[in-house]
């Protein structure tokens, strides 16, 4: 891809990774994902902000020569991830007058990750600004978007803001603003499910900071530029809210069919009931589509057979994910079956620490589901669906 022009003083360089479909080994990418670093020429200085991963830094050295850059004077890494500072050591190798900016927590990354020589590192405090001439930049600190040292970095002559993976999205595109991409909320969606989402907490307070500054452009480093800064500040707002929506997150792995039938009835119940169900078969669900409806469920049930003693491994890995996730549900429970004896109850529980709600018994059954089975569900599914009135969700 071109660089391309955002303003007189600052370029866009975009990097597509059309055919990455998997992101640290674990998230899947089914639109590919992008990485955006942006060029800021001034009257009195070049600076670089972020950069891409190292897979593609050729595509960014490419930009940066048909613009004819001889000379950087700053890289600002917002976020010491690889993905956006991996290329940092590159651009040093090349630009041998440069500086690395960074925040007080992201020196020790960037050495550590990066090997980059600590004589070439310049800490800001937040809200510390940095004059080139005609333009200032204000570096704010934005801690847990995802890790302990982002930041932001704001271009107040221009209202431009970059925000490094804050309000970010997996997304493979050639449009450079968000108006241009008609199904964005979703890529939104899902890349705050996978990774922001354990920080809705600190993520409000980082939000008001962003809000106090009133961009008129966000400038992520995955995904289209927010030229309506509001629309994707909003949908921040509805997610981080302490509300979740009427829905039960139903998750569940059967080896032989008999959770497959104790979860048809329970699904069935729970609709009936007036509660929305969303329901994933984790032998072939998506993690990224389970993580998004995380985002609004307020119970979540995990529904799995025992293997030896405990839970089937792919209902491991999903309550560790709920676990690290910290979803903002009013409760969790399973549905759990077994052929001989099991832990699996006990197991589940353990498991979903994080998870400050109400704790509601699993069903526990043994072989195919009875009669009393069947009762037993239709039990949980009222307990579920009282405790969702009592809390006021809608319908």
């Amino acid at each position: 891809m071109k660089p391309r022009k955002i303003s007189d003083n600052v370029y866009f360089l975009g990097v597509p990774h059309w055919n990455r479909r998997l992101f640290d080994s674990l998230i899947p990418l089914p639109e590919g994902t992008s990485y955006n670093a942006y060029l800021i020429k001034s009257a009195n200085a070049t600076v670089l902000i972020d950069t891409v991963d190292p897979a593609v830094s050729h595509v960014l050295f490419d930009q940066l020569n048909e613009l004819g850059v001889e000379n950087i004077d700053y890289v600002v890494s917002n976020h010491s991830e690889q993905d956006h500072s991996g290329a940092i050591p590159e651009v040093l190798e090349r630009y041998k007058k440069a500086q690395v900016i960074c925040s007080d927590k992201a020196r020790d990354l960037l050495i550590t990750h990066l090997h980059i020589p600590e004589e070439k590192i310049r800490v800001v405090k937040d809200g510390e600004t940095l004059l080139l001439g005609d333009l200032t930049l204000q570096f704010v600190y934005t801690p847990w978007v995802h890790w302990p040292e982002t930041m932001v970095t704001f271009l107040k002559e221009e209202g431009i803001l970059f925000s490094c993976d804050f309000f970010g999205s997996h997304l493979a595109t050639y449009n450079m603003y968000a108006s241009m991409e008609s199904h964005l909320e979703i890529a939104n969606k899902r890349y705050y499910a996978e990774i922001m989402a354990p920080f809705r907490g600190v993520i409000k307070k980082n939000i008001e900071k962003v809000e106090a500054l009133n961009p008129k452009l966000i400038a992520p480093s995955h995904g289209p530029i927010h030229d309506d800064p509001a629309w994707i500040i909003d949908l921040y707002k509805k997610w981080i809210d302490d509300k979740p929506e009427n829905l039960a997150l139903v998750a569940y792995v059967s080896m032989h069919g008999s959770v497959e039938i104790a979860v048809d009835h329970f699904c069935d119940e729970l609709t009936s009931m007036g509660v929305p169900v969303k329901r994933f078969d984790l032998a072939v669900s998506d993690i990224g589509e389970l993580a998004m409806a995380l985002v609004d469920a307020a119970t979540i049930v995990i529904a799995a057979p025992t293997v030896l003693t405990g839970l089937h491994p792919l209902a491991v890995s999903t309550a560790y994910l709920v676990n690290a996730l910290r979803p903002r549900a009013i409760a969790a429970t399973g549905i759990l079956s077994y052929g001989w004896g099991t832990k699996a109850p006990e197991q589940l529980q353990g498991l979903l620490t994080n998870l400050k709600k109400e704790w509601i018994e699993p069903v526990t059954f043994k072989g195919l589901p009875n009669h009393e089975t069947f009762e037993q569900l239709s039990v949980l599914a009222k307990k579920i669906a009282d405790l969702h009135k009592e809390a006021g969700l809608k319908d």
